[in-house]
């Protein structure tokens, strides 16, 4: 068997048949399959042929010199390999880097960008309408010179229904359906309480409108368990009711267009004397009578009131010297009424089909 056939089949020399020039024939296949491996796969077979530990060529090929009978010849063919499977794995590892800068070089140009290409148009996103309605809401009573506040949703029940003139066993509570955290804590069914931290912390004169969410227990097509609703305060020397009545056109006319009427109603509150709610002219039929305001020619949009002499009274303000009047609404109400919608479950939904529109 030549010597050549012996290294391909990975056995050993025969004592005294290890040549130099075998050696460096066997050295010369490695560094020519190292450099022509295809991929890392055949790179890691090369490897395994030559240089593994268990029947690698060259690493049997050292195990094996202790077999040589000339020690002077152990010592070449010893130094010889050393310095070969040095090299062969030096050149193992520079086609490896070689190979990974392809594939990574490769990759890159699969995900390069074409930064000559338009980009796609952008979907812009939209406002919500209860959103649009609470920024038209500051805007309009901002230009009456109406400063927005805010206060916490965590409520205690002095302020909630006490100091707004619902003490315990009023049957205003009732109508309220509230949840209750603890015998002293609820979620705030109304913004009124802020009226009365504002009328604490500012006093009189004052002029607030008090934006913000509050919770009932209640859920149908027009009434919800969280909604979003905007109070107004105003207090000073001389408030009557003909302000009111005028604060109420200006904002109807704002937020529906110029030809809205209004109509004021008796009604009763707790924490205003007189009570009145708001009724709109219907923005569809104009008066005349549709669906929409069920052949009336109206819509209620809102209640309000002078402000109680005791609600003024909790707030730290001389009933004596001032007045003022209040008024409250519901800021989904108003979207319907803006945007003509049916059923005001569509504003809690997460439709994008519907924030599109």
């Amino acid at each position: 068997m030549s010597p050549d056939a012996s290294a391909a089949e990975g056995t050993v020399a025969p004592a005294g048949g290890e040549h130099l020039d075998d050696v460096h024939a066997l050295g010369a296949r490695a560094l020519d399959e190292a450099a022509a491996a295809a991929d890392l796969a055949a790179l890691e077979e090369v490897r395994n042929r030559y240089l593994g530990r268990g029947d690698g060529l060259i690493s049997a090929r050292l195990r094996g010199i202790g077999q040589l009978p000339d020690p002077e010849q152990r010592r070449q063919v010893g130094q010889t390999l050393k310095a070969l499977r040095d090299r062969v794995e030096e050149a193992i590892e520079e086609r490896r880097r070689g190979l990974e800068r392809a594939a990574q070089a490769e990759s890159m140009q699969a995900e390069a960008m074409d930064l000559t290409r338009p980009a796609p148009p952008l979907r812009r996103g939209h406002l919500h309408p209860v959103t649009r309605c609470a920024r038209e809401l500051r805007r309009i009573f901002g230009h009456l010179g109406y400063t927005a506040v805010s206060g916490p949703e965590i409520e205690y029940d002095r302020y909630n229904f006490e100091l707004v003139n619902m003490p315990p066993g009023h049957p205003s509570r009732d109508v309220q359906e509230t949840f209750w955290i603890d015998d002293a804590r609820l979620l705030r069914t109304h913004t009124s309480p802020v009226q009365i931290r504002s009328m604490v912390e500012l006093g009189a004169p004052l002029r607030v409108i008090i934006p913000g969410r509050t919770f009932r227990r209640d859920y149908d097509a027009t009434h919800f368990p969280m909604f979003h609703q905007v109070e107004g305060l105003c207090v000073d020397e001389g408030i009557a009711l003909s302000d009111l009545k005028g604060t109420l056109e200006y904002f109807a006319r704002s937020m529906f267009g110029p030809d809205r009427a209004i109509r004021l109603r008796p009604h009763h509150f707790a924490y205003t004397e007189p009570s009145l709610e708001v009724d709109v002219s219907c923005m569809v039929c104009g008066g005349k009578g549709c669906g929409t305001c069920r052949q009336s020619g109206w819509i209620e949009i809102l209640g309000s009131g002078m402000v109680h002499p005791n609600v003024l009274r909790n707030g730290g303000v001389d009933p004596e010297r001032y007045s003022g009047f209040a008024f409250g609404m519901g800021i989904e109400r108003i979207a319907q009424l803006a945007y003509g919608i049916e059923d005001g479950r569509l504003l809690f939904e997460n439709d994008v089909r519907f924030i599109r529109q």
